[in-house]
């Protein structure tokens, strides 16, 4: 009963929520401030966060984030990424996307979607939480570039339906950056998500001290090397776009590193060069990146490590001579024996993690560039559905988005061993 009357003071209370945050993330050199003080944080990704106000039972939804909130909180986690909204709906790349989506059509936008975020955005300020908010996706799940290629007629319905080989994801996506039109469609979506004000609190998106950063996309690949040019373009054009209508908020790109810019260390370090863009990111996905065959084990894990401390070390160096802050913002491992089962032990996942903390917490004793580390991905109270593989609408959203395995590399609120190692580092650092 007492969650009950929590959820009716929301209601209530908008003032109050709107007054419990007040300071914005700046950045200064290579560090996050804010009011001055530097900021080093341990997140989650939480892409989900804005779709559990809008479930069939709202209130079931927003008890759900109410109660996973609060215990981020109660982990000393207080940076959350999320997803701002999906494009498009149906199946594509031969999966089902997120849903329901903030343009469900073509130049049609469903702003009720917004509400869901809306929500969240008043929950976290409460908590004195900050929200990394992604634009857009270089991958299938949530629309993104694929999409907006569709709609442009670049791809045509069958083959957006159908599953592509790499070598045609490349090819179909990559063209995003020289589409016109698809860039002036994204550039919409943008402007309305800038110009959107909270239906709970009154203020407008660009004025909210929870938000700490626009995010161009999820990953944002040139994904073929002739495109470079203008992906680079892309990205200082859009920068400077938000820049132009948002003084108050940090703006980064969403890129890999290394493993999603060709491979090309010269232009990682261009593209987040630019005035426009506050700090660097990296993601670490040693199974997807092939550093170890089949599952981790106590055998290869070592190597495993050693390969995660290099890269992040690799684009620290990068970060220094930019003079700006580094944050490790997706890394993940799957379960021990590669299960999807909660009830399955994460110790190297445990272990992995520690290593990664580690190299933060030595950043923040010196004052170094790796300011923060968002770990992939809280799950919170979800539970994956014996004997399916794969999200279906209407599903409890978890960790992993519906193009992976449910239960993958989604850290649920059960993973005590997990919390404590993020705890201790919270606690100690």
């Amino acid at each position: 009963m007492s969650k009950i009357i929590r959820l009716i003071f929301v209601f209530l209370s908008f003032s109050v929520a709107a007054s419990a945050q007040q300071y914005f993330v700046e950045q200064y050199g290579s560090q996050f401030l804010i009011n001055g003080n530097p900021y080093y944080f341990i997140g989650a990704n939480y892409w989900y966060g804005g779709l559990l106000a809008l479930q069939k039972d709202p209130i079931k939804g927003k008890l759900r984030l109410i109660y996973e909130l609060d215990f981020l909180h109660s982990q000393g986690v207080n940076n959350l990424r999320v997803l701002v909204g999906s494009e498009g709906e149906g199946r594509i790349n031969g999966v089902d996307r997120v849903k329901p989506a903030l343009q469900n059509q073509h130049h049609v936008f469903d702003v009720k979607v917004l509400k869901g975020l809306d929500f969240l955005l008043m929950e976290m300020a409460k908590r004195k939480m900050y929200a990394v908010l992604y634009l857009s996706n270089n991958w299938e799940w949530s629309g993104g570039f694929l999409q907006y290629l569709n709609w442009n007629k670049q791809i045509d319905d069958e083959t957006l339906k159908r599953k592509l080989s790499w070598d045609e994801q490349r090819d179909y996506t990559s063209k995003f950056y020289t589409c016109d039109a698809c860039k002036i469609d994204y550039q919409k979506q943008l402007s309305l998500i800038l110009q959107h004000q909270n239906f709970y609190t009154g203020k407008k998106y660009i004025d909210e001290p929870a938000i700490m950063t626009w995010e161009l996309a999820n990953e944002p690949r040139p994904m073929r090397p002739d495109v470079v040019e203008a992906y680079k373009k892309w990205i200082v054009n859009t920068a400077d776009y938000i820049k132009s209508k948002d003084k108050n908020h940090l703006i980064t790109i969403g890129t890999e590193g290394f493993m999603g810019t060709e491979e090309n260390w010269d232009l990682f370090k261009e593209i987040h060069a630019s005035k426009a863009i506050n700090y660097l990111t990296i993601h670490i996905w040693p199974k997807n990146w092939g550093w170890f065959k089949h599952i981790p084990t106590n055998e290869n894990l070592p190597e495993v490590i050693e390969k995660t401390v290099t890269y992040i070390k690799q684009h620290e160096k990068i970060a220094i001579e930019l003079k700006k802050p580094l944050v490790v913002e997706e890394f993940g491992l799957p379960r021990d024996e590669h299960a999807f089962d909660p009830a399955t032990t994460t110790k190297l996942r445990d272990e992995y993690f520690k290593n990664i903390f580690a190299l933060w917490a030595g950043s923040k004793i010196t004052k170094g560039a790796i300011a923060g580390c968002n770990f992939w991905a809280f799950g919170g109270k979800s539970q994956p559905i014996k004997g399916q593989l794969f999200w279906k609408d209407g599903d409890d959203f978890s960790g992993d988005p519906p193009q992976e395995e449910q239960g993958l590399n989604t850290i649920f609120d059960s993973d005590h061993t997990t919390w404590n190692v993020i705890k201790s580092f919270n606690r100690i650092y």
